[in-house]
Order: structure tokens, then C-alpha cells, then sequence
């Protein structure tokens, strides 16, 4: 793992860096990748104190090793509440994608197991010392973790630095196919540009520590 803030760690849940995320964020699991990353995400975690797991949202690349970290941490289970229910039982997952060849395929091969939510995250709850902030529109419960102090935002997937499908590095849109409500996704990011962040942690890309270049991508997403 990387440390990347005062108690923030990233964690690569695949081969290629940073193409799928998931953070510790003090002593809390945020993502945990696809359901081929159990391995990969337990040998980081190995020496550090996880007292939690939460979701930026239930997507098959974030809830996809879910299930199998909180068996074998035997911590519980935090989920936005309006993605409470497909983290539970995923093929709700799949229903709520678009109907598109990639969604389908995705869904399929990274999709994990479901598991019992013990807590549902709303906006305003605390988390780790993070502010739970309600994004959807790539997900009906997506939320991002600020942390005002020291500007530090966990955004999951309302933006990536990186193409989803090139694995080219750069600020993107999440790719409409995967995202049910593009519309109202833009209108998070606009919500989170106006925090001004200091550091972005992205699902997929790198980190983005130069708060303009965040700022002046956002601005230019259509209305």
C-alpha cells in the first residue's frame, strides 16, 4: 500500500496500477475491487487494523471481493442506502445497468458475491473522519468521502482518471454505458468541484493533487 494523505492508503485490487482502486481511510476498507482481487486486497491489508468495510457504490469492479474481506476480517458491511439492496443481493446490479454489451460483460465476469449491509451510509454520516457526501447518477446511491481539514476527496466513480477501456491516463466521464443517469452524474461532479480539493482519489487513475486541472475539467462538462 501507498500512503497518499494522514490516514489515507491506497490499495491496487488489479495487475495494472491504479486501473481499479480501493483506499483505507484510517482504519476503514473503502471499494474492494473486482471478485478476483481477495487475494491481492487481504496481502496489502495484512499488519493494518480494519475495523470496516464501505462501498462508494455497488458495482461489480468496487463490491466485487466485498463479501470474501468481510468473512475473513469478520468486520461488518457499510453501503450507501440506495445501493443498500444490489450490494445484498447483485443481480440487482445487473438490472440497473444500462442494456449495453459492456455493462452485460462486466457484470459477469467481475461481479462477487452478496453480502448483509450492517450499516446504511447517508449523507452527512461520518466515516473515518470523512463526511459521507450523496453523488448518484453513476450509481442511484453513489456517495463520495470528503474531508474538509485537509481537502482529501474519495470520489469512486462520479469521475476516473483513466479510460476505462484504453487504460489511457487523463480526467474522463464515467463511460455512459455504465452509468444509468449521466445527467445527474454531471451535476455531482459540479457539486464536488465546488469543494475545491486538494487530493482526488478516483476508482480508476491515478490521484490528482492539482485542484485547477479537477476544477477546469468539471467546468466544461455540459450543463
Amino acid at each position: 500500500m501507498e500512503q497518499l494523505a494522514d490516514g489515507v492508503w491506497h490499495l491496487n485490487t488489479m495487475f495494472v496500477p491504479n486501473t481499479v482502486n480501493a483506499y483505507l481511510l484510517e482504519d476503514v476498507l473503502i471499494d474492494a475491487g473486482t471478485r478476483q482481487s481477495r487475494t491481492k486486497i487481504l496481502r496489502q491489508l495484512s499488519g493494518h487494523e480494519v475495523r470496516a468495510h464501505a462501498l462508494t457504490h455497488a458495482h461489480p469492479d468496487h463490491q466485487g471481493s466485498s463479501h470474501a474481506v468481510c468473512e475473513e476480517l469478520d468486520i461488518p458491511f457499510w453501503v450507501p442506502e440506495r445501493d443498500a439492496d444490489a450490494a445484498e443481493n447483485p443481480d440487482l446490479i445487473r438490472q440497473r445497468q444500462p442494456t449495453h454489451p459492456m455493462a452485460r460483460f462486466f457484470v459477469r465476469i467481475f461481479t462477487g458475491p452478496g453480502h448483509p449491509v450492517d450499516r446504511k451510509l447517508d449523507e452527512g454520516d461520518e466515516v473515518a473522519g470523512f463526511q459521507v457526501l450523496n453523488v448518484p447518477g453513476h450509481s442511484a446511491g453513489h456517495v463520495a468521502f470528503w474531508r474538509e481539514s485537509d481537502g482529501v476527496l474519495v470520489l469512486g466513480d462520479v469521475l476516473t482518471n483513466m479510460d476505462q477501456l484504453t487504460l489511457i491516463p487523463g480526467l474522463h466521464e464515467p463511460k455512459p454505458y455504465l452509468t444509468p443517469d449521466p445527467a445527474e452524474n454531471r451535476r455531482s461532479a459540479k457539486r464536488l468541484r465546488s469543494l475545491e480539493p486538494k487530493l482526488v482519489l478516483f476508482g480508476h487513475g491515478a490521484p490528482v493533487r492539482d485542484t485547477k486541472k479537477f476544477a477546469d475539467f468539471v467546468d466544461a462538462l455540459p450543463a
